[in-house]
């Protein structure tokens, strides 16, 4: 489940339960600031909020701007320089420029939009998403924030360190499934919602997983057979990440199995084995989070522009 996913659904319920809402996100900067484009916030009627836009000194700032707006029902276009006016509380200053746009929704029928952004999170699907407000000079302008959806992270092996792979890697919006044909160790006790345990044969329910190219998948089972099935099982997918555990005499022994089956060995180069990012991991926890580094390398070295726009429309359009 996507979290941006969490925070558009938290926006429609108030909505629809009769409150409104304010929903802030950052369309532009410049500089050194606390968040990029895409960082978004709802503001309630009660001055409560969900989301982050880099906390400090600014998102108190915008909670208090984007208040008054909500009181007025307005959307508009809101610029900070962070200077000293953002910086007493601590002397530090960022010296960079946000733009955030804050819009009021206020109405059932506004949600329509966000409801269905939301939905198509949970389903898989990038979204691009419109929000429209007023800029300084009184026109309306649209601008689309990009929302990817949740990547998908299979884990072969629900030993220690898939196992805290999994828990860790929930908090990062991946969506986690864990094989294993071990069931007395794929219990919500060690694996809670909303990770997935997959019971059988790893490489043949690998074979069975519709993996694609928003997919991650993670080889640590017990043993060299084990890891050699699951690589074979999923070598020739789309999967964005594949990485396997071992050392490196076992990860030779496995490609040169493989290419003897008849594996392409310039499929085997896309590999991350040894696995994780070189940061002298030793602990069960600390080679998890050397994985999720490394995974989260992959997923950030494609930068999409988060927000396109300003597009200037027509009241009329703002309105449909």
């Amino acid at each position: 489940m996507s979290s941006y996913a969490e925070l558009l659904r938290a926006l429609v319920d108030a909505v629809r339960r009769g409150r409104r809402v304010a929903f802030c996100t950052v369309v532009g900067s410049h500089g050194s600031t606390p968040q990029a484009a895409g960082a978004s916030l709802i503001l309630n009627e009660d001055m409560s909020t969900q989301g982050t836009l880099g906390g400090g000194c600014v998102e108190a700032e915008v909670r208090k701007r984007a208040f008054e707006l909500l009181q007025q029902g307005k959307s508009e276009l809101l610029t900070f320089t962070l200077n000293h006016d953002y910086g007493w509380d601590d002397g530090l200053i960022c010296g960079g420029t946000m733009k955030i746009a804050v819009a009021t929704i206020d109405s059932p029928d506004a949600t329509a939009v966000f409801a269905k952004a939301a939905a198509d999170l949970d389903a898989g699907f990038d979204i691009r998403l419109p929000l429209h407000v007023t800029n300084q000079a009184g026109s309306i302008e649209e601008y689309r924030l990009f929302i990817e959806a949740p990547a998908k992270l299979i884990i072969a092996g629900a030993g220690h360190v898939g196992a805290e792979l999994a828990r860790l890697a929930v908090k990062l919006d991946f969506q986690v499934w864990v094989f294993d044909d071990r069931g007395d160790m794929m219990g919500p006790e060690r694996l809670p919602a909303p990770i997935q345990p997959v019971v059988g044969d790893s490489g043949g329910r690998l074979r069975e997983f519709a993996i694609d190219g928003n997919t991650y998948v993670v080889i640590v089972t017990r043993g060299h057979s084990n890891d050699e099935k699951a690589l074979h099982a999923v070598i020739q997918s789309p999967a964005r990440y594949v990485g396997m555990i071992g050392s490196r005499r076992k990860v030779k022994l496995i490609f040169d199995d493989l290419a003897a089956l008849g594996v392409d060995r310039g499929l085997l180069t896309r590999v991350h084995a040894p696995i994780g990012l070189p940061i002298g991991a030793v602990t069960v926890p600390e080679i998890a989070v050397s994985i999720l580094a490394q995974m989260i390398e992959v997923r950030r070295a494609e930068k999409p522009a988060h927000v396109e726009g300003p597009f200037e429309i027509s009241a009329a359009l703002a309105r449909a």
